[in-house]
This record gives C-alpha cells, sequence and structure tokens, in this order.
C-alpha cells in the first residue's frame, strides 16, 4: 500500500452525477464535500437548468465544481419523471462525453465518476471514456436491495415481467427486512402507464448497473437492526438467486458527517424561525411532505387543515403555493395566531429547533435521517417510491413514529399523542441517533470512504487489491 503515496490526490478529479431532483443532488453534493476533504477535487455535474440554483449556493471556500450539460429540452417544457428520462437518454450522454475526455486533457486525472444509480445513462459514458465508474444510492440500502431483486420477483410470480405489477396481493420482503405490501413497491406510481414505464426505467437501471463493481450507499450499517430481535416475515420471502454482488461501501447518513449546507431549489422563508421562537419548547407540530413528490392531493391538504385547526395545536406548515387552493376557504385567516403556513423552510434550522415536537413527514429518506440526527420523532405519511420502505422501518425497525391512516381529527389527535408524549419512543430514538450518527458511527463513515478512495488509488495505479475492508452490512 505504500506505493498509493504517489496519486495525488489534489490532481484527481472525481465527478459525480445526480439525478437532477432535490433530494438527489442534496446528498451528491454532501458526497462532494466528503471527498473533497479528502483531497481529491470533486466536480459535480447537472443539467444547466438547474445549475443555477445549486452553483449559487455553493460557497467558494467548499472548493466544489459544478459544471453544467445541456438537457436539449425547450425551456418551456416541465421536467417531470419522463421528460427528465428522455433527456438524460436522448441529450445529456454527448455532453457528459465531452466534459470527461475535457476535464481529463487539463492537466488533471479524471480518477472516478460516481453516479447515481437513477442517472444510470452516466454508466456508458464512464466506460466509454475508459474512466473508473461507481455507484451511488442515496437511499437507504434496503431500498436498493429491493430494486435488485427484481428478477427474484419476477422469477418467483410475484409481479409481472413485463409491467411490474403484483400478481397478488399480500405481503413481501426480503431477509431481514420489514413487511412491504405489494401495492407498496417503488415503482408502482401513478397511472397504469406510468407505472409500466417506471418498471421500464428500473429494469434498465438493473441492467446497467451490471457493470458496477463498487457502490456507495447514504446509510449507516446494520440498518436494518433492532434492540428487541423481533422477527418481521411476510407471506412471500424473495430470496436472491444472484451469486456476484458488488462492494457496498455504507458512507451515510451524510447528513451529519458532512457540512455542506443543503442546496435548496426554492427560496426558504425564514421568518419561520422567528415565528419558533415565540413558542414553547416540544410544542410545534412541523409539517412537510418533500420536494419532488407531489403532496396528498387538495382534499387531503383539507382534510388535515381542519384537523390541525380543530386540535389547536401550534403547526409549521410546509405548502406550496399551488396547493394553497386546497385549504378552506378564510383558513390562514382563522389559523393566523395557531399556525403558520409557507412555501419553503430551511428544515435543519426547523427540525434543529427546541419548539418542534414532532415531524409530520413523507418519509423521503433524507428527511428521515434529518429527524432522526434533531431527534424529533415522526408522524409518517408515505406517499410513493421508497416513502413505503422507510416507513416501514420507522414504525416497525426503530419505532421512532407512527403511521396514519388518514388525516381526520381522530387520527391526527391520536398520532400527536403517541409521537409527543411516549418517552420510550424517545429512548429509542437517542439511542438510533447514537448508533448511526454517533462517534463510532463517525469512525465508521471514514473508514469505509477511505477504504473507498484507496481502490480508486490502486486501480490508477494498475495494482490488484487483497485488501479487507470494512463494507458489509
Amino acid at each position: 500500500m505504500g506505493n498509493m503515496k504517489c496519486v495525488k490526490n489534489s490532481n484527481s478529479i472525481i465527478i459525480l452525477v445526480p439525478y437532477p431532483a432535490q433530494g438527489h443532488v442534496t446528498p451528491m453534493l454532501k458526497l462532494a464535500s466528503a471527498f473533497l476533504s479528502q483531497g481529491f477535487k470533486p466536480v459535480m455535474v447537472t443539467p444547466d437548468y438547474i445549475h443555477h440554483q445549486i452553483d449559487r449556493k455553493v460557497e467558494p471556500k467548499d472548493k466544489i465544481l459544478c459544471m453544467p450539460i445541456p438537457d436539449g429540452l425547450d425551456k418551456d417544457t416541465p421536467r417531470d419523471f419522463f421528460a427528465i428520462e428522455k433527456a438524460m437518454e436522448d441529450n445529456m450522454p454527448s455532453h457528459l462525453e465531452s466534459l470527461v475526455r475535457q476535464l481529463d486533457k487539463d492537466g488533471d486525472e479524471v480518477m472516478c465518476v460516481v453516479v447515481d444509480l437513477l442517472a444510470s445513462w452516466a454508466i456508458d459514458v464512464a466506460n466509454r471514456c475508459g474512466v473508473a465508474c461507481a455507484g451511488f444510492w442515496p437511499a437507504m440500502h434496503a431500498t436498493y436491495r429491493l430494486i435488485t431483486a427484481i428478477p427474484d420477483m419476477i422469477r418467483t410470480g410475484l409481479i409481472c415481467a413485463d409491467t411490474g405489477f403484483p400478481k397478488q396481493l399480500g405481503g413481501i420482503c426480503l431477509p431481514n427486512q420489514p413487511v412491504l405490501s405489494t401495492e407498496e413497491l417503488p415503482w408502482l406510481i401513478g397511472t397504469p402507464a406510468a407505472r409500466k414505464g417506471r418498471f421500464k426505467f428500473w429494469t434498465s437501471t438493473l441492467e446497467r448497473s451490471k457493470t458496477l463493481q463498487r457502490i456507495l450507499v447514504n446509510s449507516f450499517p446494520n440498518e436494518y437492526s433492532t434492540n428487541d430481535e423481533q422477527q418481521l416475515l411476510g407471506d412471500q420471502l424473495v430470496k436472491s438467486t444472484k451469486t456476484q454482488q458488488p462492494l457496498v461501501f455504507p458512507i451515510g447518513p451524510l447528513s451529519k458527517h458532512t457540512t455542506t449546507k443543503n442546496p435548496s431549489f426554492w427560496e426558504e422563508d425564514t421568518s419561520c424561525l422567528n415565528w419558533l421562537d415565540k413558542h414553547n419548547p416540544n410544542t410545534v407540530v412541523y409539517i412537510s411532505f418533500g420536494s419532488w413528490v407531489s403532496p396528498i392531493g387538495e382534499g387531503k391538504v383539507r382534510s388535515l387543515a381542519l384537523a390541525l385547526e380543530a386540535l389547536r395545536k401550534p403547526f409549521l406548515w410546509v405548502l406550496g403555493s399551488s396547493w394553497l387552493g386546497g385549504l378552506p376557504i378564510g383558513y390562514l385567516e382563522r389559523v393566523a395566531k395557531q399556525g403558520k403556513v409557507v412555501s419553503w423552510a430551511p428544515q435543519m434550522d426547523v427540525l434543529q429547533h427546541k419548539a418542534v415536537g414532532c415531524y409530520l413527514t413523507h418519509c423521503g429518506w433524507n428527511s428521515t435521517m434529518e429527524a432522526i440526527q434533531c431527534q424529533k420523532p415522526l408522524l409518517c405519511y408515505p406517499v410513493a417510491g421508497d416513502q413505503f420502505v422507510n416507513c416501514s422501518y420507522i414504525v416497525n425497525v426503530w419505532r421512532i413514529g407512527v403511521k396514519l391512516s388518514g388525516f381526520g381529527q381522530r387520527d391526527v389527535e391520536e398520532g400527536l399523542r403517541r409521537v409527543m408524549e411516549e418517552d420510550e419512543m424517545s429512548n429509542r430514538m437517542r439511542k438510533l441517533n447514537e448508533r448511526s450518527m454517533g462517534d463510532d458511527a463517525n469512525l465508521r463513515f471514514v473508514s469505509n470512504l477511505t477504504a473507498f478512495t484507496d481502490q480508486l488509488k490502486v486501480l490508477a495505479l494498475g495494482y490488484s487489491n487483497n485488501g479487507v475492508y470494512d463494507y458489509d452490512f
């Protein structure tokens, strides 16, 4: 290993390619910060339509270079899932390839391209350029395992091979994972046509990912463990037949182990922090359903609004302007002394505030990790994608939250009572915080990240490496 000293990190570029959505860009930028701390030159590449939103949030001291490439879409085209997929397949690869080759000619060495698995198109680009490529999974390892189990679900007849639709209703899980309904699989979003299209996207991602030998995961080791050894098995247990697995390096949660601020795509309303200052500790309900998935529909917005008003608890609600129409007429005026509604909030600052007593969330992974970091119990209402998997862990494995079945007054009241008054839930949250983000976890993070970068150096020198690294879950 001594020969690796001749590889100069200061001249070594790591290119990072996130999927162009808030929940993916945020952890990728934090990963770039982690590489920077190890002496590498991180270059993050995004479509030009979001580049300026990211670049203005990255402070010069971070020394993270953000570079845009064209997505080829008309400026008036909505950037929904399928428009972005088309841009990634048809327009962006040639521009990324030109950028990689140019960076490699400018006196620095492109050591690796780290690709968000939802941006798997970039894997082929790295291969064509002869540059090492690693995958990045911005969510928990359990959801990655669920996606890679698609071939086994098809083989065992749980889902249809061409659509991904469940062939039967019931519970399903992988070893050491909680039950997930067959109706909660990550690609089952939207209309039947949309679901089929998303499933095709995932199968294509799986096929491209077969060439990857290393995957960085934004999660912590033994994420599936629980203190009381309860066994959680579904009606159908998927047993994988895959023998060759990539090396998995758990390097999360990145929200804790790096200091780069979240590059919000939207302007944050910081007035909510002054509003929180006026409230007693642990009394405010914070509500946010994230950025990428449409919240819950106007009918449910109305139901939740009325439930919050009736309960007379102070609340801070992140609700985009397009969803304000779901509020009852005159609502904002009626609750002016009780609650505050903002279009976007500085979430970490909010969750760290002593006035916040719990967080009503869609269970996105970034939000989940931020809540654990700030030790705020969770009221869960998953909407789509990996949120159902995350919710199962929150409620059934870690037991640091409660799932809401609806937004009726009784549902919300009972859920709030449990998460804001149950001392044992707070104790479990403290233990999970320590296990995932304490001193030992930080050492593990550094060890796993170093193991990954050491392997890159070995590859750059043309050596084979038989070392044993701490990458096991």
